[in-house]
């Protein structure tokens, strides 16, 4: 499978085999169920759960999108971007062990917020060391191969296990809660021991020479980048395009479990509806990746968009289990794909001495966009009692971000 990458694309790939453990057992599953147990444990509306997991989505991002566009520009600087990664990766790392030791649903919240940074802010930098790993014509490959990596081994592995330990674990004397808090601290040893590729044979290539005040001087070069953004016209209409689009992914990742759990999808489905989308997500992935070298990258990221709205649609109307899976099936086609073809297709848009500093750009556009998908739903969750009207909404964010894709993006972009 891999034996025509470089020893440092595949150490770059197997990171998403490391930190999608996080994305899956955090981010999308058993946590999302457990804040919800824990809440109505409190006394806490499964409505206002909802709304509560959603504000504290959008305010951890908000932090995130705050500090990307200044830490990708220090990370431009030879040697910084390493070492910001690294320092990040252990926030996250230490952040999502101490999921463990709580049941006090307020507290969850909190330090799931702090995960949020850890891993956004790391992956701020893994996604900038894309330009470092390969050449601008192997970017989709080996960007949705990092995708398609992630989901089959380094999301469904553990996932399995912690599905295994909280369905069975009470045959060997381990309770639910348990069980859920080993899934937690299994995601945080996965994901240090298979990031050490990554951190041992992956190096900055591109880079600007260290000089005094690097603070400084990095908000000085983020002004001059914005004061000549007619230079880069085609690269921010892409980001502005992204900005809704990509909102509405997040909001549909981080929500999803949630909003099943509203509507009365049991929780036993739900886990077995996600370990589904994560195996279906592999081979979808890698489609994406071979059809944008026939079709286009651009042409694939709209095929995307348009599957996201009718994902829209179907999940307004669900009512059953049964749709669940329908919609679980339906995400798992296309959320792989279009995350990487965006990465990839940024990555060949912009001047690889400046990735840090544009890959900063393009966190800060997905983070602020994930503070307002997030707080869209929970808002019209909230006034409305259903949260069915609150994944509704979000389908203006596909339209919006298609809607930009279509007729502003050039179609003749070149690395």
């Amino acid at each position: 499978m891999f034996k025509n990458f470089t020893r440092e694309e595949k150490s770059w790939i197997f990171y998403d085999w490391a930190n999608s453990a996080y994305s899956v057992v955090i981010t999308a599953s058993i946590l999302p169920i457990f804040f919800k147990t824990m809440a109505k444990a409190g006394g806490i509306n499964p409505n206002m759960a909802d709304s509560y997991w959603g504000y504290a989505n959008s305010a951890a991002t908000l932090i995130v999108a705050i500090l990307a566009p200044i830490l990708g520009t220090i990370g431009d600087y030879r040697g910084k971007k390493m070492q910001l990664f690294r320092f990040f990766f252990i926030i996250g790392v230490l952040s999502t062990a101490a999921l463990s030791f709580t049941d006090q649903w307020a507290l969850i919240l909190i330090i799931y917020m702090v995960t949020i940074v850890g891993f956004s802010a790391a992956n701020l930098f893994y996604d900038a060391f894309l330009i470092d790993v390969t050449s601008a014509e192997r970017m989709d490959l080996v960007s949705t191969y990092g995708f398609a990596l992630g989901y089959i081994g380094g999301s469904t592995i553990p996932f399995i296990i912690s599905i295994g330990l909280i369905l069975f674990g009470s045959k060997i004397g381990i309770g639910s809660s348990l069980a859920v808090k080993i899934s937690f601290m299994l995601t945080a040893v996965w994901w240090t021991v298979f990031a050490v590729p990554m951190l041992k044979n992956v190096k900055q290539i591109y880079y600007i020479e260290s000089e005094e005040n690097i603070i400084g001087k990095s908000f000085l070069r983020l002004y001059k980048t914005f004061m000549n953004i007619r230079e880069y016209k085609s690269v921010f209409i892409f980001l502005l395009a992204y900005f809704f689009y990509i909102d509405g992914v997040n909001t549909i990742i981080r929500m999803a479990t949630v909003y099943g759990d509203s509507v009365g999808v049991g929780s036993n489905s739900l886990l077995l509806a996600l370990l589904m989308t994560q195996i279906v997500a592999f081979p979808f992935a890698i489609i994406y990746g071979k059809l944008a070298k026939k079709v286009g990258t651009r042409n694939m990221l709209l095929i995307g968009i348009v599957m996201y709205i009718i994902i829209c649609f179907v999940a307004y109307n669900m009512k059953s289990a049964v749709e669940f899976w329908i919609l679980a099936f339906l995400v798992a086609t296309s959320q792989g794909g279009i995350q990487a073809l965006s990465r990839s297709y940024f990555g060949k848009m912009i001047p690889k001495e400046k990735a840090n500093e544009f890959f900063g750009f393009y966190d800060i556009f997905g983070k602020f966009a994930a503070i307002m998908g997030p707080a869209l739903y929970a808002f019209f969750s909230q006034i409305t009692g259903q949260s069915r009207y609150g994944v509704l909404s979000v389908m203006l964010l596909f339209i919006i971000g298609g809607g930009i894709m279509l007729f502003a993006v050039p179609r003749d972009i070149k690395a």
